[in-house]
């Protein structure tokens, strides 16, 4: 019995869905991949990633070298689109309302020692990780997970700039670093905000590497 993904996942489907997500964009951009050696490729991880474009949860997915489960907004998962997502494993939230129910399915996924994704930012943006929500606290919590950091960069058009002809796509994984919670609702905002903190480095710190690459 697989336990790396929700009950009622395909496995087999959703490995054809990294192959897709790993090869499928690389026409279109010319995507760099930093770090990934530092993916732990057992165990409970609770990975944390910025957010600006449609493009980063796919090419995540696609690149990690493991299975992952990621919490995805509830509108994606809409007629054969959205029955695709729930049968390669990924979970469903209602973004602005209280919903512990996909928290409990990613503490499943985690305590038989799989990773999930959560983007703290909540809804794209400029990616730059300046707010968090506190779901990816509560998990590591509520499992011992360990957090694992990823950046990505290039994936939105610039404002104003017109359409790029394979534009470079940076993804970087960061180091993984365990995260003691504390109790109560300022255990979970202190907890954020190191995660957020952590992540948001890992954005500058890619960025400064796209800029010296230029």
């Amino acid at each position: 019995m697989t336990t790396d993904l929700p009950a009622g996942a395909l496995p087999w489907l959703h490995d054809v869905g990294r192959m897709i997500g790993r090869w499928g964009f690389r026409p279109a951009f010319r995507i760099r991949v930093h770090g990934i050696e530092r993916v732990p490729r057992t165990g409970p991880v609770v990975l944390v990633a910025n957010h600006s474009s449609m493009l980063e949860p796919q090419l995540i997915y696609g690149m990690l070298p493991r299975r992952s489960v990621f919490l995805v907004k509830q509108e994606m998962f809409r007629g054969i689109a959205g029955r695709g997502l729930r049968a390669i494993g990924q979970v469903p939230v209602k973004r602005g309302e209280p919903d512990r129910t996909p928290l409990l399915t990613a503490v499943d996924v985690l305590k038989g020692g799989g990773l999930v994704g959560v983007f703290p930012e909540g809804t794209r943006g400029e990616g730059n990780v300046a707010v968090a929500e506190q779901g990816a606290a509560w998990l590591v919590r509520s499992t011992g997970a360990t957090v694992l950091p990823v950046a990505t960069r290039g994936t939105r058009r610039p404002e104003g700039a017109r359409r790029r002809f394979r534009p470079t796509v940076d993804m970087m994984v960061g180091e993984p670093f365990d995260l003691v919670v504390g109790r109560g609702r300022t255990g979970l905002i202190e907890a954020t905000e190191q995660i957020r903190v952590r992540l948001a480095g890992l954005v500058d710190e890619l960025d400064e590497q796209r800029k010296r690459n230029q």
